[in-house]
């Protein structure tokens, strides 16, 4: 039989206090550690759990400011902009891309090109952001995407403000295009310091008036404050400072004249510049063929930039400002000025023309077979007499030459208010030097085929056209400008870009003089006279013919030579000859003759610019005789004031 074994019951009640004891510290212990928890979140790190809590409450919403409007001198839009709704993809929410088009493309229709511009995006943005695969969504669209949101993780409903074009092709190259920030241009605003006027910009300028004029245009971001609740869905707006729209834009231009220049091409490819010589006014700026800047609004597709870049015929080339030629005859009036300026000529000293030059073993021909006779300044202007200015060329010392001509824009930037234009070539020794080290000397036979515009001279059609409107108003020089205006959003002021003349070129009238009667011959007798005939303007021109590449001696026959090996053809006219309005050059790319394909396009252009100009007087007078109830007006006041 066992004994019972006896309990100790204090023992048991020591190790039941000890334990009740250490659960107690531990529990004490927790406590304090939870405090001391709380402390710390509550005292010590106040400041910046309400600053994380704030911001979790508050979310600031950058407003993108409206970009400026762009019109012409008489008002009309060139450039606006409007609200659209667009579904965009973040591809670092998307676990597969393709998939979500794929769902998206159920819901909505996305074309070839949508999907074609979304990968090109895709492929050159890498920053954690939204990219739009179809723009300019409907109504019906933008709900039908809503409602479907919730299973479309990635893909957001966005407002969006856009650029528009509505003339298209029309001016493209003077308006330019905007298209999306890259990340090489996202460095640049911020190095620049302008970081914070283009939150929530997803849009700059990439070329003409909307690249140059960018700071004007694009304006000042603004932003909102609003209270979210924890799935980021708006609750209400505690704050708003708004944006601050950019500066509207008044070009020069009158996109009437611009549309009936552009038409006269046809399908020929060219350059045209039209100025107001008494002001540098841009007119009409055409370069064929052009582009429609509404392709890169929301970002050109592949396809449609290989077909543009591509092209041959080089659409995306701002031939104006970029493409450079020899001028040809176009050249002969401003020599023959300087040979007055520097003494080497008279108006009324004559030079007999046997139809060629000689010089040492060189043979030069003149444009027509047995020469013209004795030929004086203004005739050689006239009937354009190569032989006349092979002489003259050699008598002249290249260095003065070029310093003369520098005056006038040759070979030089004529500073027009858009990016990207070239200086040409004006050639003197030291660029020859440079140019041709292994031949450094300008010979004089170099000499003789500079004097008819040929040889290295290399110009731009926008120097020949400034060089115009130059000599058409007597020397006095505006520096050229398409942006006529400039009005503050806010305030609404506007003021004038050039509101001066730039320089003046001492000049004698006798020698303008001279120079404008032979250029009134070549509409009157000379090469131009068909052309001009029957005109109800009087105007002083000279056609020009420059040569593509070299016949070594042999003789252009046109028909036998490839179209894009044929001569340029140049045109140069202000107008009307007493007192010039308008001065431009018309450049026809292997065009043949001046007389044949340039000329023709400045005579339409010149017929529409004064008929504009008598519509718009006569529209001028009537509401000015309505504005003063039918009393009788006097002319000046009819016509205005000069724009």
């Amino acid at each position: 039989m066992m004994r019972a074994q006896l309990r100790n019951h204090d023992q048991e009640l020591f190790f039941f206090q000890r334990r009740l004891f250490v659960a107690g510290m531990l529990v004490l212990l927790c406590f304090a550690l939870l405090i001391g928890r709380f402390f710390y979140l509550q005292v010590v790190r106040h400041a910046h759990f309400a600053t994380l809590s704030e911001n979790n409450r508050i979310d600031v919403q950058p407003e993108a400011p409206n970009r400026g409007i762009i019109t012409d001198r008489n008002g009309v839009v060139l450039a606006s902009n409007y609200s659209a709704y667009t579904v965009e993809i973040n591809p670092q929410q998307v676990p597969n891309v393709e998939a979500t088009i794929e769902e998206i493309a159920k819901i909505v229709d996305v074309s070839a090109r949508d999907r074609r511009r979304f990968k090109k995006l895709l492929e050159e943005f890498r920053a954690a952001e939204s990219l739009p695969l179809k723009s300019r969504l409907s109504d019906e669209e933008v709900a039908r995407l809503a409602a479907n949101r919730y299973r479309l993780p990635g893909v957001e409903i966005k407002a969006r403000p856009f650029r528009q074009y509505p003339f298209g092709e029309v001016a493209s190259h003077v308006i330019g295009y905007i298209g999306r920030i890259n990340p090489a241009e996202k460095v640049r605003i911020e190095q620049q310091g302008q970081a914070l006027e283009y939150k929530g910009s997803d849009y700059i300028g990439k070329a003409g008036i909307e690249l140059s004029y960018e700071r004007e245009l694009h304006g000042v971001a603004g932003a909102t404050d609003v209270e979210v609740d924890a799935s980021r869905r708006v609750i209400r707006t505690l704050s708003r400072k708004p944006s601050i729209a950019g500066n509207n834009l008044q070009l020069s231009l009158d996109i009437r004249l611009q549309k009936i220049a552009e038409e006269a091409f046809g399908t020929k490819r060219g350059a045209m510049v039209a100025i107001e010589p008494s002001t540098g006014d841009v007119l009409a700026y055409v370069s064929r063929p052009g582009y429609d800047p509404n392709l890169f609004v929301d970002g050109i597709d592949p396809q449609s930039w290989e077909l543009l870049n591509n092209s041959p015929d080089k659409p995306m080339l701002n031939r104006p400002i970029q493409g450079g030629y020899p001028p040809g005859s176009t050249y002969k009036p401003f020599m023959a000025l300087m040979a007055q300026e520097m003494g080497l000529r008279t108006s009324a000293q004559t030079f007999s023309d046997p139809g060629f030059f000689r010089l040492g073993g060189g043979y030069w021909r003149d444009d027509k077979a047995g020469g013209h006779g004795l030929v004086d300044l203004p005739k050689s202007i006239a009937v354009s007499c190569d032989t006349y200015y092979y002489q003259l060329a050699t008598e002249l010392d290249v260095d003065d030459w070029s310093a003369f001509m520098k005056q006038f824009s040759f070979g030089q930037k004529t500073g027009l208010d858009i990016q990207g234009e070239l200086p040409g070539i004006l050639p003197t020794r030291e660029w020859k030097a440079k140019r041709f080290p292994k031949d450094p000397k300008l010979h004089v036979g170099d000499q003789v085929s500079l004097g008819i515009g040929q040889g290295f001279n290399t110009f731009t059609p926008m120097q020949v056209a400034n060089a115009t409107a130059i000599l058409a108003n007597r020397g006095v020089a505006f520096k050229p400008h398409l942006v006529k205006r400039i009005e503050d959003s806010s305030t609404r002021q506007s003021r004038l870009t050039q509101p001066a003349p730039a320089y003046t070129i001492a000049l004698k009238d006798l020698h303008i003089n001279e120079v404008k009667k032979g250029m009134a011959g070549v509409v009157t007798e000379g090469t131009a006279a068909s052309v001009f005939r029957g005109a109800s303007y009087t105007s002083g021109g000279k056609t020009g013919t420059s040569q593509v590449f070299g016949l070594r001696g042999g003789e252009y026959v046109e028909s036998q030579v490839s179209e894009r090996l044929r001569d340029h053809a140049w045109y140069i006219v202000f107008a009307p000859l007493e007192s010039p309005k308008i001065a431009m050059a018309v450049f026809v790319e292997n065009g043949g003759f001046g007389s044949k394909s340039a000329a023709p396009i400045a005579r339409k252009v010149l017929d529409a610019f004064f008929e504009l100009q008598s519509a718009d007087a006569k529209a001028q007078g009537q509401k000015v005789a309505s504005a003063a109830g039918g009393a009788p007006v006097s002319p000046q006041a009819a016509l205005g004031a000069p724009r």
